[in-house]
């Protein structure tokens, strides 16, 4: 079978042959050339940038360089301005691969790699779908992810899907007709993996569940499952399990950047420290000991058009105490640092914490099908949920006594039963959303 895939990406100038052998290079280091690799790299792409980034040399000041803790800290506000102004000598956006972020942060911005770069994001990703079996070139995927309403967006979106050997299940409308459709794809294609959004999967893992379907079953060259964009509950990835009959793999990434944790056959969630240098940072800018959580900052060590340098990408989380400069290993992703309640009493807790709770209570009866939370005031919060019928005022009451228990009491909660819930014009289910 001719590659078509790599051979796309090699016609639209991204070197993929180089990319790979460099990939196979730094992933059969030992551990001391590892550590070697990665500071010589965090060094040079500093020194490139200081040199031909003017947007990065007036961010670092005329203060002098000396150790990596005298960088700024590199957030999403920075980035608020033209591209053109970002960009390093050398480079455009003819020559450069330019995208732009989902803005599932609330802070959309436009960025560029350089072609060897993005590249090395495709060799990375490659690298770590090969572990499941899976091979871009010649695996079949069944993708549950948005796609442009636009005609010719569309139509662009579709014939990258054929090059892609991927078939396309657009998550907009996820009405049992729509999934019995989708179900009925499963029957006829063989489908080699699912990758997607995790809210829209796990939507159609409860479908399968009502039918008393396992997905394997019906279409059994099924391999793997990756579930990426959204968090994934441990008991969403149990439903998953058991409903599709194939392994779950969670994946952690950015477009600006590249996969950021994948999980290993091990079960581990394993960082890229490849082609990236992740940190966990304090308030102060600080980085935490191993186990503690903390604001998630990267180092993208082959970027040229763009600095990506000590970038706060706008996570939480933790590093497992185990964790190498080889090997790091996320813990635990906690979620994003603009998705923190702030209650009466002062405290501030990351608002998965309500979804986690309200999660486990308000899925007992298996009748709620999804549910977001947003924050209206300060004690007023508002649950909208999709489900057959209204929550009775036991499980109401249940929700409210739990949250008392993990949070703090005197809070108000509004339920409003919706027919779907509002999705970013990506796909994406925001669980909580703050709107102080």
């Amino acid at each position: 079978m001719i590659p078509i895939f790599d051979l796309t990406l090699q016609i639209n100038g991204f070197p993929m042959k180089e990319a790979k052998a460099e990939l196979r290079k730094i992933v059969a280091f030992s551990e001391k050339e590892h550590n070697h690799f990665v500071e010589n790299k965090k060094q040079e792409i500093v020194d490139f940038h200081l040199q031909n980034n003017p947007f990065y040399k007036e961010l670092v000041g005329s203060k002098n360089y000396k150790n990596w803790n005298d960088l700024p800290v590199l957030n999403k506000q920075n980035l608020q301005k033209p591209l053109l102004e970002r960009l390093s000598k050398g480079y455009s956006t003819k020559n450069s691969y330019v995208n732009k972020t989902s803005g599932s942060s609330g802070d959309p911005f436009v960025f560029a790699k350089d072609k060897y770069c993005h590249a090395l994001t495709w060799a990375s990703n490659i690298y770590r779908f090969d572990w499941y079996g899976i091979n871009f070139n010649s695996s079949y995927q069944a993708r549950f992810y948005g796609i442009p309403m636009d005609f010719i967006g569309n139509k662009k979106e579709r014939f990258k899907d054929l090059l892609s050997n991927r078939f396309r299940f657009s998550i907009f409308d996820l009405s049992d007709d729509v999934l019995e459709g989708f179900l009925q794809n499963f029957r006829t294609k063989k489908f080699d993996y699912i990758n997607g959004y995790t809210s829209s999967i796990v939507m159609f893992a409860k479908f399968l569940q009502n039918k008393n379907i396992i997905l394997s079953a019906i279409c059994p060259s099924l391999k793997v499952c990756m579930v990426t964009s959204e968090m994934l509950f441990e008991d969403d990835k149990i439903l998953l399990e058991k409903q599709f009959g194939i392994p779950i793999v969670n994946e952690y990434g950015a477009s600006e950047l590249d996969l950021i944790a994948f999980q290993n056959p091990n079960g581990e969630w394993q960082v890229n420290s490849e082609t990236l240098f992740v940190e966990i940072l304090d308030d102060d800018n600080q980085v935490v000991p191993n186990g503690t959580f903390g604001r998630i900052v990267i180092t993208s060590l082959f970027n040229k058009a763009h600095p990506f340098i000590r970038y706060d990408i706008g996570d939480i989380g933790i590093l497992d105490e185990k964790s190498t400069l080889q090997k790091p290993i996320l813990k635990k992703l906690i979620g994003r640092t603009n998705d923190v309640a702030i209650l009466p009493s002062g405290k501030k807790s990351p608002g998965l914490t309500f979804y986690y709770v309200t999660k486990s209570i308000i899925e007992d009866d298996g009748n709620v099908k999804e549910f977001i939370i947003k924050q209206t005031k300060i004690d007023s919060f508002e649950i909208e949920y999709v489900c057959e019928t209204e929550l009775n005022l036991a499980q109401i009451k249940k929700i409210k006594k739990a949250i008392e228990l993990y949070l703090e009491p005197g809070l108000n909660f509004k339920f409003t039963r919706k027919e779907t819930l509002e999705r970013s014009n990506r796909g994406k289910l925001k669980q909580f959303k703050s709107m102080l």
